[in-house]
């Protein structure tokens, strides 16, 4: 199945699932009910795959970062809970994309805190970045914490240049 397929089939997953509700609470119950089901009945089968490729000795570490990097094997793996790398590494890998983003900590609540430098892009953008990164690598996080830098802060440098352009206070020289 290609890539744009597979993303189809998802939205019309979702959609299905949404239009049941036309006939009535029950029936997007049970279309729920339904997909959960099987997506347990896959979840299974992947679990029992990967338990099979690892007492193989075939699971190596090139295997586990080549189903990692794959966007439709990764994300299933996400789903249920079987991904090779936990939250902190699938984070810092998202976020070595985004400039000006450092990955603090992720606690065992799930709230990920992340430090960003301010430079670059506006504050607003590279805020959104952020987020959008760590939604897409641990949908498992609860909350993002995003520490920035304090406003009003100035750089060594601008008060170097500020003493350029202003007048000389250098010490007049001494006349004897």
């Amino acid at each position: 199945m290609a890539e744009r397929d597979w993303q189809e089939a998802g939205a019309r997953i979702d959609a299905l699932i949404a239009s049941s509700a036309s006939g009535g609470v029950v029936a997007r119950e049970r279309a729920e009910e339904l997909v959960r089901l099987v997506a347990d009945l896959y979840g299974a089968g992947l679990e029992r795959l990967l338990e099979i490729v690892h007492d193989a000795g075939v699971l190596t570490d090139e295997v586990a970062e080549a189903l990692a990097a794959d966007e439709l094997v990764s994300s299933l793996l996400l789903v249920h809970g079987l991904h090779p790398y936990d939250a902190g590494t699938r984070i810092e890998r998202a976020l070595a994309d985004v400039r000006d983003a450092e990955l603090l900590d992720v606690t065992p609540e799930g709230v990920a805190r992340v430090r960003v430098s301010g430079h670059g892009c506006g504050s607003d953008t590279l805020r959104a970045a952020v987020e959008e990164a760590i939604e897409a690598a641990a949908p498992e996080v609860t909350r993002i914490e995003i520490e920035e830098p304090a406003a009003g802060v100035i750089p060594v440098s601008a008060l170097f240049s500020r003493l350029a352009d202003g007048p000389s206070r250098a010490p007049r020289p001494v006349t004897t």
